[in-house]
């Protein structure tokens, strides 16, 4: 996997993501790319998780996202880059929206797997009322999550500890978690109003991708 050099003056520059890859289920995710939305739907079926095609390594990645209405309780939803989904050795940056509180999102990332970075965030909406903008800028000494525009956390590279840094792939996706933490995390599932329907658009990438060899 080769490498591009990054310059400063660059490596925030972005571009519209034009194609996706959907891991399973794709019968209830569609892409658009003429609407530019990107839409996933939770029902019987279950949900689906989709991702970009080719990973990046440091820059800026957004998508304006509006979460599902109704009674959410026990599903996740969220936007996130990992090295590999599914790698016990992943590094990763999370957005996750917890569906018992629809007023709230978690933040969080992974080194070589190890996570337990959580923080909690009190939104000043109801996240499935409308589009919002939700970004992470990550570079090698820093993440920054920001929230229509507003800085909601910083975090730096310390000294003598591991940092994100693997390339990794911008993923989404809505699944039921209700089943962790024996429902707390989540709240328990009650699928009231299923359909959910979980809404992305204007997902952007770095202009600079990882070349997949």
């Amino acid at each position: 996997m080769a490498s591009p050099t990054l310059h400063p003056e660059t490596m925030h520059h972005t571009l519209k993501l034009k194609e996706i890859v959907v891991d399973y289920c794709p019968d209830v995710c569609t892409h658009s790319p003429e609407s530019d939305e990107i839409v996933v739907v939770f029902d019987e079926r279950g949900g689906a998780r989709w991702r970009s095609k080719t990973r990046f390594q440091f820059g800026t990645f957004s998508a304006q996202i509006q979460c599902p209405k109704g009674n959410t309780s026990g599903l996740n939803f969220n936007i996130y880059l990992s090295s590999l989904e599914g790698d016990k050795t992943q590094d990763e940056i999370d957005f996750e929206f917890l569906g018992k509180d629809k007023t709230i999102v978690q933040t969080n990332f992974f080194m070589s797997g190890t996570g337990n970075q959580e923080k909690i965030h009190k939104l000043e909406f109801d996240c499935s009322d409308g589009f919002h903008n939700y970004e992470i800028k990550w570079t090698r000494e820093l993440i920054e999550w920001s929230i229509d525009g507003k800085l909601v956390r910083r975090e730096e590279r310390k000294d003598r500890e591991g940092f994100p840094e693997k390339p990794m792939f911008l993923y989404a996706s809505v699944w039921d978690a209700s089943y962790i933490d024996e429902g707390c995390w989540t709240g328990p599932y009650f699928g009231c109003d299923a359909p959910y329907v979980c809404r992305y658009k204007d997902v952007r990438v770095p202009a600079i991708a990882m070349e997949e060899n």
